[in-house]
């Protein structure tokens, strides 16, 4: 998930390096995406690493070495240009070190196209055999969902996958052997058994290849629009609780920015749930749930026009939750956070003064939601590292009270954030480490933001935890 600890050796990902065919006009589902994998050291020494390509449902790898990194370091490889995939890959890596590393993926149209947004999901460092993903489309709000299943058993699986509807009944598809390492992409728009169209949430079994025992498995999705430029990505989790931290809530913001929550029920039986919207003090429920299922929640349920903050998701049995926030060039997706980390990894952040309206470089905006105890001025701090890692400069932060949230991005560096993550050499490499006080609970939503015909277009991520 967006938020998951990645504290081991083997990062894995979902890869997708020209996704779809190009369209017959200009719309985010069918446009052909291309991978930039970033990723940090976050170790305590240099890290050597590589990186295993695995076509969809092939387990063969297709090794590529990469250079050293130093610790704190960050760099991106960009999957189309590896002539080692051929034109038109679609797959899966695993990305290899001897030190902990922290990825995000980052998905881009081609420079020609119309579509500036760029859709972003994190790295696992392992699976379940039980994962969730709380929200899929069929033709419904304009968007399509594409799901993909990566298995991460070191033998060959055997998925089942729910697809829960908000009314009638569920829908099994299952794919029999799929190979270690490799992915499975499901269409949903492609596929006859959602006919003309689909809302709802999925779950995913996996058990190793002809038994019942429990098998790996992680997960990710995108959410494309049919006629439409936006397009979001996010992860499957199989993290559960019956409290959910959301750092982004908003009501027609600016007159435009609304954010809403997908809940999912984990349980097998009915559950109830509320959303408390902070500081407005809103709670919009109680709500109920039957197994499996979803409820979206608005963040205008009760909040007036202009309202931004976050807002907690609490409930009687364990929930998973994703966000969203549209309106004004928005349109992302982050998980929910089941809880906080006094250190977490953000690889993916850069910043544009000069060149922010050629729509060629992003902007990184960090909200920092405090899900523990009250936290006094200078508590938190943001440092911002280059692509060597090097500490470019610091961004200490006033009073976070429990449950509120607070902002950054390198501009608030000085003149060494004015263009940070990029270089003169052509080169990339920018990223952030939100560290709090021992004990203490972060939670940490990156918003990437690119200027496209006087819109701010926008994606979000979650950071990543570091131990």
């Amino acid at each position: 998930m967006k938020n998951k600890l990645l504290c081991a050796l083997v990062v894995v990902m979902m890869v997708v390096a020209v996704f779809g065919a190009s369209p017959v006009k200009a719309a985010a589902y069918g446009t052909s995406f291309t991978t930039s994998i970033t990723y940090q050291n976050v170790g305590t020494d240099t890290a050597t690493v590589s990186l295993e390509f695995y076509a969809e449902a092939n387990g063969t790898p297709i090794v590529i070495n990469r250079p050293d990194l130093a610790p704190m370091a960050g760099t991106s490889i960009y999957v189309g240009a590896l002539g080692q995939l051929g034109a038109g890959f679609k797959g899966s890596a695993v990305l290899i070190s001897n030190q902990p590393l922290v990825a995000t993926l980052v998905q881009s149209a081609p420079v020609t196209s119309p579509i500036k947004i760029r859709p972003l999901s994190n790295g696992f460092t392992g699976g379940s055999n039980y994962v969730l993903v709380p929200t899929a489309l069929r033709n419904t709000f304009g968007s399509n969902t594409i799901i993909s299943v990566q298995n991460v058993d070191s033998n060959s699986v055997d998925l089942q996958l729910r697809f829960v509807p908000l009314s009638g009944s569920d829908i099994i598809v299952e794919v029999e052997n799929l190979p270690a390492f490799a992915t499975k992409y499901f269409d949903i728009a492609q596929m006859a058994e959602f006919g003309d169209s689909f809302n709802g949430s999925v779950q995913i079994y996996a058990t190793k290849s002809g038994s019942s025992d429990p098998g790996s498995i992680v997960a990710s999705a995108m959410e494309l629009n049919i006629e439409g430029d936006n397009a979001s990505a996010y992860e499957g989790t199989n993290e559960f609780a019956t409290t959910i931290y959301m750092p982004s809530a908003m009501c027609l913001y600016q007159n435009q920015q609304t954010s809403s929550y997908a809940v999912q029920n984990t349980t097998d039986h009915d559950i109830t749930f509320n959303v408390s919207f902070r500081p407005s003090g809103v709670t919009a429920g109680p709500f109920t749930l039957a197994p499996g299922a979803k409820q979206s929640v608005n963040g205008c349920d009760g909040n007036t026009p202009g309202f931004i903050g976050s807002a907690v998701i609490e409930a009687s049995g364990d929930i998973v939750a994703m966000g969203k926030v549209y309106g004004g060039g928005l349109y992302t997706a982050f998980l929910g956070f089941t809880n906080g980390s006094s250190k977490i990894s953000l690889p993916y952040v850069r910043w544009t003064n000069s060149h922010w309206y050629d729509s060629v470089r992003q902007r990184a905006y960090i909200a920092i939601q405090n899900v523990g105890a009250d936290l006094p001025a200078g508590a938190v701090t943001v440092n911002y590292y280059d692509k060597d890692g090097n500490l470019v400069g610091s961004d200490s932060l006033g009073a976070i009270a429990s449950g509120a949230k607070v902002n950054s991005n390198p501009s608030v560096i000085g003149a060494d954030g004015a263009e940070f993550g990029y270089y003169d050499d052509g080169t990339y490499g920018g990223s952030a480490v939100v560290e709090g006080p021992e004990g203490s609970e972060l939670a940490v939503v990156v918003r990437i933001s690119t200027y496209s015909n006087s819109l701010i277009v926008s994606e979000d991520y979650t950071g990543i935890p570091i131990q």
